[in-house]
């Protein structure tokens, strides 16, 4: 910290590398929604927010579990089941008694938003160390810049768990089993990225990132079905 304290350059260059990707692709989902009738501006920044703070209890999560998780796979996909569902419950805190859902693409637009929080503060966090100690070019070459992939991997994994309750409010059925259904498909395609991308040393990385770039794909054209149904809910 005393090399942070001496230099705040770090600490600005830190927040430019790890929150501007997450923003970008904050601007990119909020582009795609309805424009005609988008989400609060300000609900939108408040569950961003929430994501970053839900690092902070993550972390601790994480290195408390540190003391019974001995195996690397097990560690892997508890990680990756904590993370996903505390952005569930950031996103639950700003919903909550909120009759602010007017349409089944509003639940993945606040999960995308409070998600790209989680993972713009993660990667401020990330980046901190190869910038404070003058290894950034060192960094990208061993992997050292996973969050590249971690921020489109955290929208789209929580958009799982948003699609999957928006097409529970156009079909008007019991929200628990879709909740279910796209947490556990949430946290499969977490485990399996980091998975992947800790047991290689960088070679995997692309292999990887194309997988997800297919997944992000097939939730960008789920994304455009949830539009019409909106669209369609409000036309009959």
């Amino acid at each position: 910290m005393n090399e942070l304290s001496k230099d705040p350059k770090t600490i600005l260059f830190a927040i430019l590398g790890g929150a501007l990707p997450a923003i970008l692709w904050l601007w990119f989902w909020l582009y795609e929604e309805d424009r005609d009738e988008p989400e609060p501006i300000g609900l939108i920044i408040i569950s961003f927010i929430m994501g970053g703070i839900m690092v902070l209890l993550a972390m601790w999560m994480e290195k408390y579990s540190l003391g019974f998780l001995k195996n690397n796979t097990t560690q892997i996909i508890v990680w990756a089941s904590m993370e996903e569902i505390l952005k569930l419950m950031g996103v639950s805190f700003i919903l909550f008694g909120n009759n602010i859902i007017r349409k089944p693409i509003d639940y993945p637009m606040y999960f995308i938003a409070t998600a790209l929080g989680f993972a713009a503060f993660e990667n401020v966090l990330y980046l901190i160390k190869p910038l404070s100690t003058d290894k950034t070019i060192v960094g990208m070459l061993t992997g050292n810049l996973r969050f590249l992939g971690s921020t489109l991997l955290h929208a789209i994994s929580s958009s799982m768990i948003g699609s999957a309750l928006g097409l529970s409010f156009y079909l008007k059925q019991n929200k628990t089993i879709y909740i279910i259904i796209g947490i556990t498909c949430a946290i499969l395609l977490h485990s399996v990225f980091n998975f992947f991308i800790m047991k290689g040393s960088g070679e995997n990385f692309l292999s990887v990132f194309g997988f997800l770039w297919v997944v992000a794909i097939i939730n960008i054209l789920i994304f455009e079905k949830l539009k019409r149904m909106g669209a369609s809910q409000f036309a009959s």
